[in-house]
Parts: structure tokens; sequence; C-alpha cells
């Protein structure tokens, strides 16, 4: 008797599980949600959706150039506002306003924030078929902007 109710239970617990997991479905447009660590492995950043743009936050950077300040203390001091100069650079969004195209199958019409320069740039992105997420940042032209690879971070 205990073993048919055991057994009970645990179908009505695997035919929940896979309802749940068939209604799932993951947006084209949000697949580059998530953390992404880059290519040359010195910062992690978190990509996420506000109203129906993208933007990222910083998680974490290589703080080995000055390692009598860590990257806890750190500001934004390269800041041309005199008034965000004070602010953390962990958790900082360091790119805002992305946009997704469904006929690039890219996200477009971004800015990126390069708090090494105190500079904003206009930036896109797009996801290789590896996985890779490709940011770009431009001046005007994306022929003579950078770009660098992000890999998912678990």
């Amino acid at each position: 008797m205990f073993k048919k109710f055991t057994l009970s239970i645990l179908l009505l617990i695997l035919v929940c599980i896979s309802i749940d997991a068939s209604q799932i479905t993951i947006q084209p447009s949000d697949r580059i949600c998530g953390k992404w660590r880059s290519d040359k492995k010195n910062c992690i950043v978190q990509v996420f959706k506000d109203g129906e743009a993208y933007k990222a936050k910083l998680l974490w950077f290589d703080d080995s150039d000055e390692p009598g300040k860590p990257m806890e203390t750190r500001t934004d001091i390269k800041n041309p506002d005199v008034n965000l100069r004070s602010r953390k650079l962990i958790g900082m969004n360091v790119l805002e306003d992305l946009t997704y195209k469904p006929k690039t199958n890219s996200w477009e019409n971004g800015m990126i924030y390069d708090a090494q320069s105190g500079k904003k740039w206009n930036s896109s992105a797009s996801l290789t078929l590896e996985g890779t997420l490709k940011v770009t940042g431009y001046w005007h032209f994306k022929f003579i902007g950078r770009t660098m690879g992000f890999h998912r971070v678990q």
C-alpha cells in the first residue's frame, strides 16, 4: 500500500514538472539575458530586460591593476558628469537601451559606457551560432567600432 502511494506521488510530481517545463519558452529576444564573462576574462556582466529594452550591469572585474584598491571600493572617477564620479563601478549599468530586431536577429540602438575612459558609445549585440555574445561599441558607424566577445556563465 505504501509503495503504491509513494509511486503515485512520484508520478504526480513528474507530471507536474513536465507540464511546467513544457510551458517555459524563452523568447528569441531574451536569449542574451543572463551572466556573461568577457573573452579576456576581465569582467562579468549581467544582461537583463527592462521594459522592452536590454541593459547590462557590471558584476565583477579584474582589479589586479591596483591590488590595494578592491573593486568594491572603486568609483566612476572618469565620468564627465562630476555628480556621478562617486558611484560604485560594481552594479553600475554599462550597457543600456538595446532593442531586439527580429529581422536581423540582433540587438541594436544601445549605448555602452566605458568606465576606463568615461565615454559612451553606440552599441549593438548579436549571438553567434556557438553561443558567444558579441557586443560592438562604435561611433556612428559599426565598421569603425570595437567588438568584445562574452561567454555565458552558469
